[in-house]
């Protein structure tokens, strides 16, 4: 690390007088380097995952072939969990709560981790998706090389968001919606500051891309022809879309659920739930690894299986998703949207075929296409991110008004139906999100010490009122701590409505103890200086308070008032805003 330092030195920012007025450059450029390096990543996930799957593929009619994704996730368990001293888990999550609440933060080992992972599990056969694993590596990339360059928390996260853009643009060759990703889920919020930067990490891992694997639209397909009857029924198809967006979000939840309940080591859950996928996988091949060339035969109108097959084949693909990820393995759920979302717009299109054969429909490719953008909008609840995917990867820019017709409706649906949705259902239960703009993130970024006030005067407890009549006079405040003579302990507060009753007897001054008329600590609420001030200021509602004193191991420390807080709340917002 040492001989890194005359680098960082060089490149500060701090010491470039340019960048001292504007960053937006510096980020542009910075910006890009993290979308070609993220682009790299992705690409290198990519055929890794074509070489694993070209060298397994002779071995999947065998009849023990079942034990392969079994194999694949048990070795991405132990990897991230023996080896590297990772949990489990999508990638987007970590993320975004590294966004949230650890100003763009992320360990290095994260750039490459998730990759090896998910390419064991998906190249084995286990059903997730390569997108989650690039993002998680691109946003690494992003944030090491932000704190290399000795950036703020600010610039962090915008690179961050770069990394992100860079790896979704890049495996998917689709610049505007990596970007969309990144703005409607990753950061959450449309600032002028990081869609510059982002937009330009996703044109750079494009182009990446698009020089090493050639300028190739993921999903090619016919012209759709497109009726108004068609874009009617495309309600219908976004309900059912919402309704297996939802099935597979609570499938997913509820086999982590029973995975935590057996006693076991994650490693052997990976594998069970890996074999079942192979098991599943035998029967039905649909189910197995990414399944993109499904998706491909299906838009272009050539899945020959049966209706039936179809409509159990989503179901097997949302089972055989939830034992891949919910048990232990490593991947995202991208591509398995994609899969079942094109299974149910196929099913939904012959099922209008068989009930109204006399209707000239659109192709069956089409209804796929909607199917997809349905699952993923729903899931994601991002419909701007489910719109712009599907219109890139396929092409299909004459299906743009279903597609809103469908993403907007599924994603709205599932809102109502999942407050939170698939990224972040755990981070809001545990709350661990906190937006930009939000009360809470202008909150989480200021501290009890920050409005801390301590010029209250203290009184003991075995003073007499006289002797506290007298601090009264000199005192600025109505609250006054009173703490144990002996110890120095928090035993209470005293304020002035409790002096009132004796105040104009001077005949019981000496008579009365402070201890006889004070609060107790039982009967009071008090905070500790590792509350948050979102929490405090929920207690002072609640109880309607104005000020609550501050304790830290069992000694008065200072009081907190809302007005401090509010004060200080606004000043933390200007400069948010100014950002």
């Amino acid at each position: 690390m040492k001989r890194l330092e005359p680098l960082k030195k060089i490149y500060n920012p701090a010491k470039w007088s340019f960048f001292k007025f504007d960053d937006r450059l510096l980020l542009i450029l910075i910006g890009a380097i993290v979308g070609i390096s993220s682009g790299l990543a992705a690409i290198a996930l990519n055929r890794s995952l074509i070489a694993i799957l070209d060298m397994l593929h002779h071995y999947r009619h065998l009849w023990w072939a079942f034990i392969l994704p079994g194999i694949g996730a048990l070795l991405s368990s132990v990897f991230l969990d023996k080896i590297l001293k990772e949990g489990a888990g999508h990638g987007v999550p970590e993320v975004i709560y590294s966004v949230s609440r650890r100003g763009g933060l992320i360990r290095f080992r994260s750039s490459f981790s998730r990759l090896i992972s998910s390419c064991l599990t998906i190249g084995s056969g286990g059903s997730a998706g390569p997108e989650a694993p690039v993002v998680m590596s691109g946003a690494a990339i992003g944030s090491n090389i932000a704190s290399f360059f000795s950036l703020n928390d600010r610039q962090r996260i915008t690179l961050v968001g770069c990394g992100a853009a860079g790896a979704i643009s890049s495996i998917f060759n689709a610049p505007i919606a990596g970007m969309v990703f990144t703005m409607e889920v990753i950061l959450g919020e449309w600032s002028t500051v990081n869609i510059i930067p982002i937009a330009i990490a996703s044109v750079a891992g494009t182009e990446i891309s698009r020089i090493l694997n050639g300028n190739q639209i993921a999903f090619e397909h016919a012209s759709f022809n497109i009726g108004l009857h068609d874009t009617l029924i495309c309600i219908e198809l976004a309900l059912i879309t919402a309704i297996v967006s939802i099935i597979l979000t609570r499938l997913l939840r509820q086999m982590h659920s029973i995975s935590n309940k057996i006693k076991a080591p994650l490693w052997v859950r990976a594998g069970i739930g890996g074999c079942v996928v192979g098991i599943m996988g035998f029967f039905m091949p649909v189910v197995l690894g990414e399944g993109y060339h499904f998706i491909q035969d299906m838009i272009n109108g050539t899945f020959s299986t049966g209706i039936l097959i179809a409509f159990i084949a989503v179901f097997a693909k949302i089972i055989a998703t939830s034992f891949t990820l919910g048990w232990g393995g490593s991947g995202g759920i991208f591509a398995p949207g994609l899969v079942i979302g094109s299974l149910t717009g196929i099913s939904f299109c012959r099922i209008i075929h068989m009930l109204w054969p006399d209707v000239s429909w659109m192709n069956e490719g089409c209804f796929g296409l909607l199917g997809m953008a349905g699952v993923i909008s729903g899931m994601l609840q991002a419909p701007l991110t489910g719109i712009f995917l599907i219109v890139e990867i396929t092409g299909g820019y004459e299906v743009i008004l279903p597609l809103i017709i469908v993403s907007s409706i599924s994603s709205t649906l599932c809102c109502f139906f999942e407050p939170a949705s698939f990224y972040l259902k755990d981070l809001i239960k545990n709350g661990q999100l906190l937006r930009p703009g939000t009360d809470a993130r202008v909150l989480a970024d200021l501290s009890i010490v920050e409005v801390i006030e301590t010029d209250c005067l203290r009184v003991k407890n075995n003073m007499i009122l006289r002797d506290f009549i007298t601090i009264i006079q000199k005192s600025k405040r109505n609250h006054f701590p009173v703490e144990d003579h002996k110890t120095g302990f928090f035993l209470g507060m005293i304020n002035l409505d409790n002096v009132k009753p004796y105040i104009f007897n001077d005949m019981v001054y000496d008579a009365i103890l402070l201890e006889q008329i004070m609060n107790t600590e039982t009967d009071i609420d008090t905070i500790s200086l590792e509350d948050d001030l979102s929490t405090v200021l929920k207690l002072m509602d609640s109880q309607e308070l104005f000020s609550l004193p501050v304790i830290s191991n069992k000694k008065f420390v200072g009081m907190i008032s809302k007005a401090t807080i509010l004060n200080k709340y606004r000043t933390e917002l200007m400069i948010q805003s100014t950002k």
